[in-house]
């Protein structure tokens, strides 16, 4: 169930990538405007959010909170496909941004309870195919819906699946038993919610894992987003030729990607704590020139099975990055340990990533025309350059800083 959550957070998030050319059409937007509502509009709220909705999903119940927050950001889901003008499609994201801030960390934080540490990066993992499934029927349910009838009608049928299903998700989810915090000694001051934020703030593995993600997100939730504007632009494909385009890729590159990183993570991890930041560090740099090799080739062909493989290496982070950071507080602080560096990534690389490729196409397409998205997109891979230097970094600290 918390995939099947998952896999609608992601769909209600990326489903306005693949109808991006109707939306931008049918509201008039440049790119850069494009780019606003599919990043900063939605991140903005999310990643400020998340951590109030953690703290109160560590003291009171996370399958509450999961289920409210489902709730509210599939309404403003429907909602989006109501709006008749760049402001109000930023509002009702906005809108989806504060119901997914509840979503992500207090799932993190049931995972841990339920699983042992050398089970955690699997267990992470599986929850966290909820990205490309999600990802991937969002691409092709609205391609398939916008070409047939039309973009507005996507969103509104993925909203009221939302709200249907929340009250299941509710019903069948138990809460497990949380592992009581230690009683304070006579005198001693009770544990007071900073006490998590001071541990993190004292940890460098944090905070090099928090931006080494933050990073790959700026590229990751760019290409993402633009890549489906990319294929119909630069390579021709329609709505529908796209959407089976990118959904086989993110289908079959994500899912093997997702599943191999939780696998080796924890393989690795048992012998070497620094293998779960080094780990994401060589599938980066790996994934550079294929991404490059895809967005560079003139062939459909070629460009599917170039961006196959790399597509896999970008998401190898996930279950290992986001294990190690639950081993960096105690048990009852996981979920706002979570919600802290999601806050970091989030506001950074979803906030900003599609924003600066939208900013970046308007610029050269000054120059290069319909290509100035490819370059804008080639442009952006310097940030997984930077990620894997940052998880480099975060490895070693792993080793000393690690909470069984």
């Amino acid at each position: 169930m918390l995939l099947l959550v998952y896999t609608f957070n992601f769909l209600d998030r990326q489903i306005l990538g693949i109808l991006a050319i109707p939306v931008k059409s049918d509201l008039g937007l440049s790119d850069t405007e494009l780019g606003a509502l599919g990043g900063i509009a939605f991140a903005l709220l999310y990643s400020t959010l998340a951590i109030p909705l953690a703290l109160i999903a560590d003291k009171t119940s996370r399958t509450w909170v999961i289920t409210i927050s489902l709730t509210v950001w599939s309404g403003f889901t429907a909602l989006c496909g109501m709006a008749t003008n760049f402001w109000q499609m930023f509002l009702f994201r906005l809108g989806v941004g504060v119901g997914e801030a509840g979503g992500v960390a207090p799932s993190y934080a049931l995972i841990s309870d339920y699983f042992p540490s050398h089970e955690r990066a699997r267990a992470l993992a599986i929850y966290s195919l909820g990205i490309p499934l999600g990802s991937a029927a969002g691409v092709l349910f609205g391609g398939y819906v916008a070409q047939m009838i039309e973009w507005r009608t996507a969103f509104i049928a993925v909203g009221v699946a939302g709200v249907v299903i929340a009250p299941l998700f509710r019903l069948i989810v138990r809460e497990p038993k949380k592992v009581p915090a230690a009683e304070p000694s006579p005198g001693e001051p009770a544990e007071k919610v900073s006490t998590v934020f001071h541990i993190l703030a004292a940890k460098k593995s944090f905070w090099f894992l928090s931006f080494g993600a933050s990073m790959s997100s700026l590229c990751g939730y760019g290409i993402a987003f633009w890549l489906p504007s990319l294929m119909q632009r630069s390579f021709g494909l329609d709505l529908i030729g796209t959407s089976q385009f990118y959904g086989a890729i993110l289908l079959i590159g994500g899912t093997i990607g997702v599943l191999a990183g939780g696998w080796l993570g924890d393989y690795f991890g048992k012998k070497d704590r620094a293998a779960y930041a080094w780990l994401p560090a060589i599938s980066f740099i790996l994934g550079v020139p294929l991404f490059a090799g895809g967005i560079l080739s003139s062939s459909t062909t070629a460009a599917f099975l170039f961006f196959l493989i790399p597509q896999a290496l970008a998401y190898v982070w996930l279950g290992p990055v986001l294990s190690a950071v639950q081993h960096l507080v105690p048990a009852t602080m996981r979920a706002t340990a979570s919600a802290s560096f999601l806050f970091i990534n989030n506001l950074i690389g979803l906030g900003f990533g599609t924003l600066i490729l939208g900013a970046m196409s308007d610029q050269f397409s000054q120059t290069y025309g319909d290509d100035g998205l490819r370059y804008a997109i080639l442009s952006a891979l310097i940030f997984y350059v930077a990620a894997a230097a940052l998880m480099a970094l975060a490895g070693k600290h792993l080793r000393s800083e690690w909470v069984e």
